[in-house]
Order: C-alpha cells, then structure tokens, then sequence
C-alpha cells in the first residue's frame, strides 16, 4: 500500500479545523509562499546577473515560468531591485511577512530613485508594510520615495508621462480591453468627460444600452474614427468551420490574438454587413492551411498574406501578438541561401524577430513547420501553426468541407 504524501495529508486534517484554525492555516501557507517568492526572485537575480542584464531574459523567464512577457519583465526587474537596493524589503519576504506581489509595488514605486535612496526609502518601509494590502503598499513606497527625494518628484512626474503607451488585454470570450496607461492626467481626463458627455446626449427614453455600455460605444467610435454613427473598416482574422458558419455545428470560433470565442458569436461578426469571406483550403490529414483559395470576394492573397492566415500569431510560444501585426522572417537568413516561399517565412512580433539574433538564442524550422526554439540555458520550446480544424484521418466519401 503506497503511504500517502504529506500534502494528502495536510488537506486530510484541513477538513477537521475551525474557522479560526483555518484563518490560522491560510495566513501559515501565505507566509510560507512568500519565503518561497524570495528564493525565485533570488535565483532570478542571479540569472539576471550571469547574463549582465541582457533584455532577452525577460524572454526565456517567460518562457520558463510560463507567464506573459509582461509579468516576467516585473518580476526580473523586481528581483534585480530586491537583491540589490531593497534589502530589507527582501528580509520581509523572508520573515513570510511581506509577498511577492507586494515586493514588486515597492520595486515599482522606488524604480526612479538612485540607489542610496532607494535604501533609505526601503529603510523607512520595513515597518510600514507587513499587513498592509498591495493598494496601502504602492501608497506608502510612493510616499517614502517622494521624502527621500523631494526634488526628483517633478522630474519622476514628467518620466512617469514619458512612459505613457495604448495597451490591449484580451478577456473572456469575445470581450477584450483597450486603454492608454500613464498618459497626461488632463488629456485623460478631458477625454473622459467627452465621452461621458457625448454617452449622455445619447441616452435618450428609446435607448436601451447603459451609460456604462455607451460610454464603451462612443469610446470606440471614436478611436475608429467613426462620423455620423458609423465606423470605419475594422479588419480581425476569424477562424471558423463552414457548417459552423452555416449553422450546421456549434463549434467554437478563433479570433486571432484574441483566442477561441463561441459560435453564436463568430456567426455574428462573420455576417456583419462589410465581412469579406473567404475560403481556406486545408490538410485533412493536419488540419493545416494549404492554399487561400480562389473562392472570395478579393484578388487572390499574396504570399505576405498566406503566411500571415497560416500562422495567426506571433509564432514565440506564448506571445498572441496578431500575425498581421508581427514582421516576416525568413527561418534560413537570406544571406544563407534563406528562400522567400511560405515554408521559409514565419510571423514574430517586433521584439521577438530581434530576440532571434540575442547570442545563445537558437530558432531551428523543420519541414513540418514546427519551430524549436533553444535558450540559453538550453530549454527547447516548440511552436507549429495552429491547425483550423482536428484532423481528420477517417474518409467520409464527400469532399472534405473548407472553412471560412
């Protein structure tokens, strides 16, 4: 008889405890997770270290720890900060009175500063954060930032403004969040009250939507550049099954850089009145794109764009960045004797092509199209085109249907 492991057996006597032992547990796993935290931030700072600094680990934590590059690049900054110029913020951690999420508000909140005031805010925190939540943490680091350095708090303003960017979220099926991070406070908020002005003019007594739902509308409008209620074009790639289409087959749909959403919702966008249908010849066997088809209602596409349908995103595992955002790359370089044909080209986004030539980064594409990518460290990572459909190996006796 196999004698149970020591988590069976902690979650076996979980059942038996109190309100109160279990408060009591819950607070003994948190501070244990956050020791846990600071020996990963350590061991980043170390990998961060071993590479002087070099942007492309951002890329390979991602990768290995299997977050967005995002998430990684807080957390290799963070580390780096920790280890560095926060130490007794890192001993909070220690003591499993202070979490990673916490640590990395305060890294954020004292990024600006130099070194020895980084210190002394970090100093001036160790008493102040234990207990605290992450809103009551980034208040107190902004805080102990802007005391230890007073006349770095307009220069830390207009470097707060420089950073300002348009940032993209993909939710929930079929819903997805666009917004302007770090931008001038005036223009934001000027931007807001019309919206919300022009949100109210529209809430008439037939208007069913909420002002929540018209602000969104007019918001969007707007950034289509939409006049007298219409928008302008707005081009996604939507991957769906004919009989989907034709109602046949509740099958999900895929949006590219988005990712999957529900057929009622794929028909909807699909029978939109300035759609542009096409059809998509694939690979019974694979499932994979073969040919674009002459069957539309435009030119027949390019090789650009081939590439682009086949491939749907950024090609690094893990980065949903659309194909029609992302440069080509020939996977043999050109002065290689690299072919320009789509077995050669594949989709990476900006920051991933130049990641391609960081030194220790090996991008290898075999004849199937699968993409193994090699780090440093020797991880291997592997990408192939998504296929548009399951493959099918059972012959039905009828042509196979495409998608659209």
């Amino acid at each position: 008889m196999t004698e149970p492991s020591t988590l069976e057996v902690i979650n076996t006597s979980l059942n038996s405890l109190d309100d109160i032992d279990s408060i009591a547990a819950a607070k003994a796993a948190s501070e244990g997770i956050a020791r846990l935290e600071a020996i990963r931030y350590r061991a980043l700072s170390q990998l961060s270290r071993h590479r002087g600094g070099a942007r492309s680990v951002t890329q390979e934590v991602a990768l290995a720890l299997s977050v967005v590059d995002a998430r990684a690049a807080d957390m290799v900054a963070t580390a780096r900060a920790l280890t560095t110029r926060l130490p007794r913020t890192l001993g909070l951690m220690d003591q499993g009175r202070l979490d990673g999420f916490g640590a990395m508000k305060v890294a954020k909140a004292t990024a600006w500063l130099s070194d020895e005031n980084a210190r002394a805010a970090d100093a001036l925190l160790e008493d102040r954060l234990p207990g605290k939540n992450s809103y009551q943490i980034r208040k107190a680091a902004n805080h102990a930032a802007a005391m230890v350095d007073r006349e770095g708090a307009d220069k830390r303003c207009e470097q707060n403004r420089e950073g300002r960017r348009l940032v993209v979220s993909q939710g929930e099926p079929g819903v997805a969040s666009i917004g302007i991070e770090d931008g001038p406070a005036e223009k934001v908020n000027a931007a807001y009250l019309r919206i919300n002005r022009e949100a109210q003019a529209l809430k008439t007594g037939g208007e069913s939507r909420t002002l929540d739902q018209l602000r969104a509308d007019v918001a969007l409008d707007l950034l289509l550049g939409g006049r007298g209620g219409k928008s302008e074009r707005a081009e996604v790639f939507l991957y769906m099954d004919l009989f989907t289409y034709l109602d046949l087959n509740d099958d999900p749909a895929e949006m590219a850089g988005h990712g999957h959403i529900p057929a009622s919702l794929a028909r909807h966008i699909a029978n939109g009145p300035n759609t542009v249908l096409r059809r998509i010849i694939t690979d019974p066997r694979s499932g994979q794109v073969e040919d674009l088809g002459r069957d539309r209602y435009r030119p027949k596409a390019g090789l650009d764009e081939f590439v682009r349908v086949r491939d749907r995103e950024c090609r690094r595992p893990g980065c949903r960045r659309p194909a029609q955002a992302c440069d080509l790359d020939h996977s043999v370089p050109w002065q290689f004797q690299g072919t320009t044909d789509a077995a050669d080209l594949i989709a990476f986004c900006r920051r991933d092509h130049r990641l391609k030539d960081e030194p220790g980064w090996n991008y290898r594409v075999a004849d199937d199209g699968t993409l193994t990518i090699t780090t440093p460290t020797g991880q291997t990572y592997e990408s192939t085109p998504p296929p548009l459909h399951e493959p099918r190996t059972e012959r039905t006796g009828t042509e196979e249907p495409p998608s659209s």
